[in-house]
């Protein structure tokens, strides 16, 4: 189920394996096979060591979550995204998409901060 994935940042345990992964993205497309997996991840704590160390993999071979990563209302506007697609009777339709790029910008400006 969409709500159940976790956010990007989470490390996780892989079962019958003996190292974590941290997870950086979420519903990904294996371009060889067209199969979608519900992670993308790299090693913890070495991160990311080129596409050869990337892995793809499903909620069901999780062993335990070590760290949950940043959730925030721009994740819940992302997730719910992902419902529209994925589980439509599931999705909040009332729910604006994202804000837009340059909404983020104009409230990075306002507080002083940047991202780079």
């Amino acid at each position: 189920m969409i709500d159940e994935l976790l956010p990007i940042g989470s490390v996780v345990g892989i079962k019958e394996s003996d190292k974590k992964l941290m997870i950086f993205g979420i519903k990904q497309k294996n371009e060889d096979t067209g199969e979608t997996y519900d992670y993308v991840g790299v090693l913890y704590p070495e991160g990311n060591l080129g596409v050869e160390y990337q892995f793809l993999f499903n909620s069901d071979v999780i062993s335990d979550v070590f760290f949950l990563g940043y959730e925030s209302e721009e994740r819940d506007y992302f997730i719910n995204n992902l419902k529209k697609f994925y589980e439509p009777e599931n999705a909040i339709n009332d729910l604006p998409d994202a804000p837009l790029e340059e909404e983020v910008n104009a409230n990075l400006d306002e507080e002083d901060g940047d991202i780079f």
